[in-house]
Formats: C-alpha cells, sequence, structure tokens
C-alpha cells in the first residue's frame, strides 16, 4: 500500500510538500533581474517604506565592544541587507542568505557599488536547514520570504536556534487586508492588474499570479505571531502597515 504524500500549497494549487521548493525556485529564477522593479510597480514603491520602517525597529547599533551580525534569510537582491548596513554605518556585518542562485547573483553584483560593500556576504542556504552554528547571529531578519518556505514553523525554529540569548527575529510579510472596502480594490487589483503587469515587465504572468496566491495563503497575523511563540521567541507581537497589506512581525530570544 502507498503511502500517502504530505501536501501544502503552492498559490491555489496542492503540490506534494517535497515539491514546493522547486517551484518556488523556478518563480525566482524566472524574475531575479527585475525582482525589484516589480515590488515597486506592485506596491507603487511603498514597499521601500515598509522595509525603512523594519530597519528603523532594528535599530542596528553604531558601534560596540563585540560587533553585530545580522542573518538576513531570503535576502537575495540585497535590499534590506544595504538598508542595515547603512543604518549602522557600517558597523553592521549582513550575512545575506537565500536558496535562490540567481536572486543572489544579482544581490552580490549590486552590493559591490554599496558605501560598505566589505560588510555584506552573500550564502546560498535553505531557511529549514541553515549551515550557520547555534547562538551565531544578533538579529534575524527576512522581509516577503517566509510564506515562499514550504515549512514555515521548521524555518521559525531556525531562526531561533541560529540567533544569540538576546537576539531579535523581524519578519516583513504581506498580510491579508482588513479596511471594509479596500479589501475588495485590493483584491481586484491583485487579480487583474499584477499578474498582466508582470507578463509586460518581464515577459511571463505566471510567476506574478504564485506571488498574489501565495499572500492569501499565508497565516493570518494572530496565527503567525503565534507561529513565533511555538518556535520559542517571547514578546512576540506584530504590526500592520498601510491597512494591513503588510505586517511587521517581532520576536526575542530570552
Amino acid at each position: 500500500m502507498t503511502e500517502a504524500r504530505e501536501t501544502t500549497h503552492f498559490g491555489e494549487q496542492t503540490v506534494a510538500l517535497e515539491d514546493k521548493q522547486g517551484l518556488v525556485n523556478k518563480v525566482f529564477h524566472d524574475v531575479a533581474d527585475r525582482y525589484d522593479l516589480m515590488n515597486d510597480l506592485m506596491s507603487f514603491g511603498i514597499h521601500r517604506l515598509w522595509k525603512d520602517a523594519m530597519i528603523a525597529d532594528l535599530a542596528p547599533p553604531r558601534l560596540g565592544s563585540r560587533g553585530y551580525k545580522v542573518l538576513d534569510m531570503a535576502g537575495g537582491t540585497g535590499d534590506v541587507a544595504e538598508r542595515i548596513v547603512n543604518a549602522s554605518h557600517g558597523y553592521a556585518e549582513v550575512v545575506v542568505s537565500d536558496i535562490n542562485s540567481d536572486m543572489l547573483r544579482v544581490g552580490a553584483e549590486r552590493a559591490k557599488t554599496w558605501r560598505y560593500p566589505s560588510q555584506a556576504s552573500f550564502v546560498e542556504a535553505n531557511a529549514e536547514e541553515l549551515p550557520f552554528e547555534s547562538n551565531s547571529f544578533d538579529a534575524y531578519t527576512i522581509a516577503f520570504g517566509i510564506r515562499n518556505v514550504p515549512r514555515i514553523q521548521q524555518a521559525l525554529n531556525e531562526a531561533h536556534r541560529v540567533l544569540k540569548r538576546g537576539g531579535r527575529i523581524l519578519v516583513l510579510e504581506f498580510s491579508q487586508v482588513d479596511v471594509p472596502g479596500f479589501d475588495a480594490v485590493y483584491r481586484a487589483f491583485s487579480d487583474t492588474v499584477i499578474p498582466p503587469m508582470g507578463r509586460a515587465v518581464t515577459g511571463d504572468a505566471q510567476p506574478y499570479q504564485y506571488l498574489v496566491e501565495s499572500i492569501r495563503k499565508f497565516p493570518d497575523p494572530a496565527r503567525f505571531t503565534g507561529m513565533l511563540t511555538t518556535a520559542g521567541f517571547k514578546r512576540a507581537k506584530h504590526t500592520a502597515f498601510s491597512g494591513n497589506i503588510a505586517t511587521l512581525f517581532s520576536g526575542w530570544k530570552i
């Protein structure tokens, strides 16, 4: 008798759990070179303000006696890492990690033009099985990447493992709009504008159809905050941005 395979979602499709990562990888291989441009178009540039707010909340130090090391997971193109390094005036050291080699390629090339290029390194890794020692980072950040991980709880457990005691996790992710009236407008925009826009800019609408669908499958803020608690994080909380189009989650390893 054949054992039933564990399944998960890939957008609106139900797929075998072990197949999801490969499908997600293909999406980001296909759009890597124009990923940030599409984020600008899809959010009218507001994603930049959300990321700025994330780094302001992180408040990386500008000096200290023992260094400050951040793991920016799913950080491929490096825009979050650059913000962290700049906010620390070059004091913070950021390891940019992503499972997708094309995204890392784009980020590493861009990092050559940063104000502090030596403060970032780029490492290909799976969020569910990090190749880093336990208790080795002061902070863990991930922006618009956690929903693409097949086993989200396992990734959060790994984040907790690699953080030092006193370290902090910050997760920025798209969420479910909760403003009456605006929710219907946002859904219509997502369904009718984003995939054709993706086709016009990148030549393929399918990756952007997946991105729209993946947002709707992501746990609501209360449930995801509970997942942070399950992973061992304390004082877990969330803050809604722009009518809950995006949500910033945070927690501490105490």
